[in-house]
């Protein structure tokens, strides 16, 4: 079963996306590391995808469906996979669901997480994050011992730039503007699913299971 997933920045799509993929048993498919995968390797439509990137140009859906193709096709996807950041146009979703129909497979789910923006933006303004190992902390949920130092490694604990206030609602635009027209594509085919994920993790994960549970 082909399950997608959406959900904003901040709304624990990372986390679920492991759960949901770990139950079901299918592989958890992002195009950006499908994308790394291809680069990396030098590969025909890796070459062809860098063409475009290098000229600062976007990548036309076209190409950007045959690299997700291609991972699809592989040897642990052939039962399903879960979707994270794709379809991210109406033309992408267009060319996934007419290339899973003629391999006689389907979209079993579209699971959207939905949180308040200014939920979101609280989340993520509060993230933080030592310098030292990386270990994360958050100001509200999950602040250090000692403010501005890692309980683990002593290091200097601080908030990324990109989750300052106006870049973490420039996101949120950016990700409205690129995700409605897609939701709005999928809902017409009666597979969205919306799930409250200002909950807690579990509530959200126990939510999910539901629902999937519900359609298999």
């Amino acid at each position: 079963m082909e399950v997608i997933l959406f959900g904003p920045p901040g709304a624990g799509k990372g986390t679920q996306a492991g759960r949901v993929s770990q139950s079901l048993g299918i592989p958890h498919v992002s195009t950006g590391d499908i994308f790394r995968k291809h680069l990396r390797e030098g590969t025909q439509l890796g070459e062809l995808a860098r063409s475009y990137m290098d000229r600062g140009e976007l990548v036309p859906d076209a190409v950007v469906f045959k690299l997700v193709a291609s991972r699809l096709v592989a040897e642990d996807a052939l039962g399903g996979v879960l979707f994270d950041g794709f379809p991210r146009t109406v033309t992408q979703a267009e060319l996934l669901t007419s290339w899973l129909d003629e391999n006689d497979r389907s979209i079993g789910a579209v699971i959207n997480l939905v949180v308040d923006d200014d939920r979101l933006i609280e989340r993520l303004t509060g993230r933080r994050g030592c310098r030292g190992c990386g270990a994360g902390y958050h100001v509200l949920f999950k602040p250090p011992a000692a403010a501005g130092v890692c309980d683990d490694c002593g290091g200097a604990v601080v908030q990324r730039d990109d989750d300052n206030e106006q870049t973490v609602k420039n996101r949120l635009v950016v990700y409205h503007k690129e995700t409605a027209p897609v939701l709005a594509w999928l809902r017409r085919a009666g597979r969205v699913i919306d799930v409250d994920a200002d909950q807690p993790i579990d509530r959200v994960g126990e939510v999910i299971q539901t629902a999937l549970i519900e359609i298999c």
